[in-house]
């Protein structure tokens, strides 16, 4: 196949899972593009996460692909004639595989391909993929996972942003904990701001009643992306569990608390930094993605985030933007 400068030979990512999936695929999406400059890159993923994607500067355009859960989607619609080489960053399986060898891709990277390296279970997901890359001798680097700051404006410049929710009930600590939380840093003179994604209106109304949050600093339904990045980029700190908005704070520099349960920090968790703290009570591995609370996640008390937070809001602490990175508090 020729190629010329207006038909640039076309690489296709396969990573359609949620928003801090790709915030944790950042550093292998950059490895990439550097290692591909002249290749128009796209990127199979749900198009709610467009903005997001584009953002981190290492794609040139989506492919909408999403499936149920975090099921492989499939890439049947694809058109165009196949890409000249398709990367796996979706999983360690034969479906992702399979998927993006539908699409006919002249050479394809997979863990699932006969010389893709081996499944490393314990890694960090984001040492896992860039060394998953070099294996195939494509550089990348862990810690290139910053996001360039959002032209939008934010509704909360300074303000403590503490988001309750999270994928699954899981990894979604008790609500009336957030409040209590959220009582001590108002009583600390920190001006406090509540989100919540799609669908968890009910949970973002409970804990501002509780917390005797006033109406104008709940933000619930799901900010768009802009908005919200630009309420992190700007926040004081951002508390949360191990969801997307945990991955963003660390893409922003912002300072932040984040409380794992079922999956340790050192597998999902922010690099080390003191501006990020993951609050973790050690013991078996849970469900990720199971519908009750992880009860490691239930032994983290609320008076020890709430000294968490305030630790990391003290002016002594230095600027208010931390860089990537993390402390694991046991």
């Amino acid at each position: 196949m020729t190629h010329t400068p207006h038909h640039p030979p076309t690489l296709l990512v396969l990573r359609a899972l949620g928003l801090g999936d790709l915030l944790a695929g950042v550093p292998a999406l950059r490895g990439i593009r550097r290692a591909f400059p002249g290749h128009r890159i796209l990127l199979a993923l749900p198009p709610g996460l467009t903005e997001p994607a584009l953002a981190t500067g290492a794609i040139d355009a989506v492919f909408p692909a999403e499936a149920p859960g975090r099921a492989v989607p499939s890439l049947a619609h694809w058109t165009g004639p196949p890409p000249d080489l398709a990367i796996d960053l979706h999983g360690n399986g034969p479906e992702s595989r399979d998927a993006l060898a539908a699409v006919h891709p002249r050479r394809l990277l997979a863990h699932a391909c006969p010389d893709g390296p081996p499944w490393q279970a314990q890694a960090h997901e984001r040492d896992r993929w860039c060394a998953f890359l070099h294996a195939y001798g494509i550089p990348a680097d862990p810690l290139d996972l910053g996001l360039p700051r959002p032209g939008t404006r934010s509704r909360a410049p300074g303000a403590v942003v503490v988001h309750p929710g999270a994928a699954s009930g899981s990894r979604r600590w008790p609500g009336e904990r957030y409040a209590a939380v959220v009582r001590s840093l108002r009583a600390a003179g920190h001006h406090v701001v509540l989100t919540g994604g799609p669908g968890e209106e009910a949970l973002v109304r409970s804990v501002a009643e509780r917390a005797g949050q006033r109406a104008g600093d709940v933000l619930a339904g799901g900010l768009p992306y802009r908005e919200l990045s630009a309420l992190v980029a700007e926040a004081a700190l951002v508390l949360s569990g191990d969801t997307g908005l945990a991955h963003l704070a660390v893409a922003h520099g912002t300072r932040s608390v984040t409380l794992f349960g079922p999956v340790s920090p050192h597998l999902w968790g922010p690099p080390p930094s003191p501006g990020h703290l993951a609050l973790w009570k050690p013991g078996p591995p849970g469900d990720p993605h199971g519908r009750t609370p992880d009860p490691r996640l239930l032994r983290i008390r609320s008076g020890e985030v709430a000294a968490a937070c305030l630790t990391l809001l003290r002016p002594a602490d230095g600027a208010r933007h931390a860089g990537p990175g993390a402390a694991h508090v046991h």
